[in-house]
């Protein structure tokens, strides 16, 4: 999908590719001043105990689009089983973990463009050295026309809360300048974003583009813009679905008759497998689960009947890793 004219395409997952209606677009304006104060998990000061990496806080949204014909079966499942991953495997603390869905109580966790972006300021509130962030996305993902003339492809990428189609999506310019560029020193930030066309959603200013073999190298994207897109000294790392001209799905392939985002569910597979994993590693093996259960993964609508007519099981979708930094990735442990 090239614009925001062009129409989303439902998925039986994490994707977005035709078959719904275009979104509103537009110029980034910064998120109004909230109208009140929502019942969230607070800043953690005394609500986090110390640990050796800090403090944990993550944010976990999941859009299904309940009652629309692209509505997504296993975004509530990737957040669940996020939220799992992270509380009884990575000592995050429950209540320092926000979740968005369409079926929460509070009328604040609903995945609302509004809500995603105050929940993106409640992510980073209060930040320090020490502190491992989590921004976690499950749902779908589109591009528009790059208005600020900052992307290399000409196309900002962006999230779709579940009122997109009358309040617009989130482009990455606002994600990079909420959760991104206010990280200070010492502090980490890292994002699994499982939606289409995600490859640069945070903007991070370095793509590491890899081949089949493991070899890769770094590509400066951050030139393409004069706007600084690093962060204040902190590393911000995302983990994505796919490139951004790539489409990615939910399936069931991974788990029998439960559909779980197939970024999502290789993420943790990968990292359970491997607790001393580095980054490298991590890719490598998510790219192979992705690969080997590839069969079982079939996108819905009209263009993605054509794909997979036309290319079969060999569809592609390759998980990413954007960095506000180069590094190593053979040798950097992925540490939450």
């Amino acid at each position: 999908m090239a614009n925001a004219a062009a129409s989303p395409s439902s998925s039986t997952g994490t994707g977005w590719c035709s078959g719904a209606p275009a979104a509103a677009s537009g110029y980034y304006n910064p998120p109004p001043p909230p109208p009140c104060q929502p019942s969230w998990p607070s800043v953690p000061k005394p609500l986090m105990p110390p640990s050796a990496y800090g403090r944990k806080r993550a944010l976990l949204c999941g859009v299904s689009y309940h009652g629309r014909s692209y509505n997504l079966k296993g975004t509530v499942n990737d957040v669940n089983c996020m939220k799992y991953f992270l509380v009884d495997r990575r000592g995050f603390p429950a209540d320092s973990i926000l979740m968005l869905t369409e079926y929460e109580a509070d009328p604040y966790r609903i995945p609302t463009k509004q809500n995603i972006r105050m929940a993106l300021q409640w992510l980073v509130q209060g930040c320090r050295s020490g502190d491992s962030l989590v921004f976690h996305f499950s749902g779908h993902g589109s591009t528009q026309p790059d208005y600020s003339m900052d992307e290399i492809d000409g196309s900002d990428e962006t999230l779709c809360p579940v009122d997109f189609e009358t309040q617009g999506m989130i482009l990455d310019d606002e994600i990079n300048a909420t959760i991104v560029r206010p990280l200070p020193h010492g502090a980490k930030l890292h994002a699994i974003i499982d939606a289409c066309h995600s490859g640069t959603v945070l903007d991070l200013p370095f793509l590491c583009r890899m081949n089949r073999e493991g070899c890769y190298v770094w590509e400066d994207h951050g030139r393409w813009s004069s706007v600084y897109k690093g962060t204040s000294g902190g590393l911000a790392v995302s983990i994505s679905a796919c490139d951004d001209h790539q489409t990615s799905s939910d399936t069931t392939a991974f788990s029998g008759d439960t559909s779980t985002g197939a970024l999502t569910y290789s993420f943790i597979q990968a990292v359970e497998n491997d607790r001393g994993l580095t980054y490298g590693y991590l890719l490598n093996a998510m790219r192979q689960i992705i690969r080997e259960a590839r069969s079982g993964i079939r996108l819905k609508g009209p263009i993605a009947a054509l794909v997979n007519k036309v290319f079969g099981t060999e569809f592609l979708q390759e998980p990413q890793l954007t960095s506000s930094e180069k590094f190593d990735i053979y040798s950097k442990q992925f540490v939450l």
